[in-house]
């Protein structure tokens, strides 16, 4: 337990700090946007560049990645109906709700979780490559066929996106210089490296300072809102596990590796995603707090169960 709450501590501490700000007015009116703005187009892509210019696109041909895929898949699918069909979304806030059920908090909670409870980190890093690979670019898709739908030659845009989204381009960037073996120079690392630094902190203020904004939520909210949270630290891990056990005859460390996963909670990019966008940021901002919470329990279950 004290493994997993150590994980969990920088982030609510950063969060806090976030809503103090917020509440007290310390950064100005206009702060919450332009960290987000800078999180979204600056400090993330730094960030992606240099995790997956050190990855090795090779480690995805493994029978854990493929159950962890799966149970994203399966999850992110369930997300996007039931965003559509059962609470009347459109297209891109479905694509932030499905996201908010499945995409899980593999960088800044993933990997401290994997260093402390599962001492390699060699798992997680596959499925924040993943993530980044497949799920980013279906999602920021997704929203922009919405948002655009009514500018010209919007499937050129489509086709352009990694050169116009930051978050995209950064990472295909990536794969590209870890799948040519190639090592960028000091002078090119040393500044991303710094801006990077700054992508957790500042993603995770600017969503501590959403909070001073925050409304009850109606009932029908209230209900997506719980539907999501379950899917995402409930049913997700557990599909993860029969998959896994039953499907692919993984046990042990591999298992557990890959159930620890798929519990993780809803990554604060949902938050950053909506806000680029500006769509409903407070479905995505509860998802992220309540996952976050919730997994706390549920993470550490797991690792009493499977650990």
């Amino acid at each position: 337990m004290h493994s997993v709450f150590s994980g969990f501590l920088p982030i609510w501490t950063i969060t806090a700090f976030g809503w103090a700000a917020g509440r007290y007015g310390l950064l100005g009116d206009q702060a919450q946007q332009v960290l987000g703005r800078f999180a979204f187009t600056f400090a993330m892509p730094s960030l992606l560049f240099l995790t997956m210019a050190k990855s090795r696109p090779g480690d995805l041909a493994q029978p854990g990645v493929a159950v962890f895929a799966l149970s994203l898949l399966a999850v992110f699918g369930a997300g996007l109906v039931a965003s559509g069909r059962l609470f009347g979304r459109r297209r891109a806030e479905q694509a932030i709700g499905a996201m908010g059920a499945s995409y899980v908090n593999s960088a800044n909670l993933g990997i401290p979780i994997a260093v402390h409870v599962l001492h390699d980190t060699s798992f997680i890093v596959a499925a924040a490559l993943f993530q980044m690979l497949f799920i980013t670019p279906l999602i920021l898709v997704l929203i922009e066929l919405d948002v655009r739908r009514d500018a010209p030659r919007r499937w050129l845009r489509m086709l352009q996106l990694p050169l116009r989204n930051p978050v995209v381009g950064a990472s295909a960037a990536g794969v590209a210089v870890a799948a040519l073996g190639l090592h960028p120079p000091a002078e090119v690392t040393s500044p991303l490296t710094i801006l990077g630094g700054g992508a957790v902190p500042a993603a995770l203020f600017a969503l501590g300072m959403s909070l001073t904004a925050r409304t009850t939520a109606a009932p029908g909210e209230r209900a997506e809102r719980a539907l999501l949270v379950t899917l995402k630290t409930a049913v997700q891990p557990l599909l993860a596990y029969a998959l896994g056990r039953w499907g692919f005859g993984l046990g042990g460390p591999e298992l557990f590796a890959v159930v620890l996963c798929a519990g993780l909670p809803t990554a604060q990019n949902a938050f950053i995603f909506a806000s680029e966008y500006r769509l409903d940021t407070a479905l995505p901002r509860d998802t992220v707090l309540l996952s976050t919470l919730l997994s706390m329990a549920s993470l550490s279950l797991i690792a009493v169960l499977l650990g």
